[in-house]
């Protein structure tokens, strides 16, 4: 005699139980589906032309009539004599200004934290953020004034050469006028990070007679640890990713050798030169790099630490 044991419907019930509470929070999807249509319509739908890589474009058939070409363009990307000189100057670009531009916020932060008096962190943090908001356009016009021969900050101290003509000053000029641009301005989520801090933690470590390095060591540095952690996988997402506007602003004749960068060879490829397939080919390849890096640093942090995005 066998006996059959009859288990319940779990799967329907967790379904109905879901339907059941999504049903009963319509109020947050109408607030969140705008929100979700406009992701979907310039992030997803955009992705239908990535297939121009692929094909040569053909203004009369559009993004998807032309004739398929496979890796073509990918091909003549890797094999193209500029390709080794872009891509260091890519990556020498676009990683130390994202050490630096890690670094410096947290030091900033720490330092701003220990500042005992509130007039005097507020002024602080005014003056170091206010450079954010200061046009790309305008940055680099003050660097082309101070750092021009025989005027400015140059020509006061005798200089006679222009540094942004030079190709090995001109990855230290950006480099440095990104820090002191954003510093302040990436400083504040690690601000309101330390500011959640427990006081009795701060009490407790002068009792014990630590002194200001060891309680940034032992204490601030743990707070922020995770948000060190989630901002460095996020910037890993862009690692290949030097901001157009600034560097094609700061390029001249002199400094192109070490300022030409995946973006502006992409630009230049594309809209000026009319290469829509090629431009496409070498701007998906700039992606895949950095969602590789990204899943990378997330997989890596989520193995050390915990800490992860994903």
């Amino acid at each position: 005699m066998s006996t059959h044991i009859i288990t319940p419907p779990r799967t329907k019930a967790r379904s109905a139980r879901r339907f059941s509470g999504n049903r009963s929070n319509w109020r947050l999807w109408v607030l969140v589906t705008p929100a979700l249509i406009f992701v979907a319509l310039f992030a997803y739908v955009p992705m239908w032309g990535i297939q121009l890589a692929f094909r040569k474009f053909d203004p009369v058939k559009g993004l998807t009539g032309g004739e398929w070409m496979g890796f073509k363009y990918f091909t003549n990307f890797f094999s193209s004599p500029l390709f080794s000189d872009i891509m260091i100057n890519t990556v020498r670009i676009s990683l130390w200004t994202l050490v630096t531009g890690f670094f410096f916020p947290i030091v900033l932060a720490l330092l701003i934290n220990q500042v005992a008096s509130k007039r005097i962190k507020g002024f602080i943090q005014t003056v170091t953020y206010m450079p954010h908001f200061i046009s790309v356009v305008v940055i680099v016009s003050m660097l082309n004034i101070f750092l021009a021969p025989g005027s400015g900050l140059l020509g006061f101290l005798g200089g006679e050469t222009s540094l942004m003509g030079s190709p090995t000053a001109i990855t230290h000029i950006y480099w440095a006028s990104e820090v002191w641009q954003h510093v302040g301005w990436n400083a504040i989520i690690y601000l309101a990070a330390l500011s959640s801090v427990d006081v009795s933690l701060y009490e407790a470590a002068r009792i014990d007679g630590a002194g200001r390095l060891s309680i940034i060591r032992h204490v601030d540095i743990p707070a922020i640890a995770p948000t060190c952690v989630i901002l460095l996988i996020l910037t890993m997402g862009s690692v290949l990713a030097v901001g157009f506007d600034k560097i094609y602003l700061m390029q001249n004749a002199l400094n192109l050798p070490a300022t030409e960068v995946i973006s502006t060879y992409t630009y230049k490829i594309g809209i000026l030169g009319s290469q829509f397939s090629y431009s496409t080919a070498i701007g998906l390849f700039n992606t895949i790099v950095n969602f590789c890096f990204l899943v990378a640093a997330n997989a890596l942090s989520k193995r050390v630490s915990g800490s992860s995005i994903f």
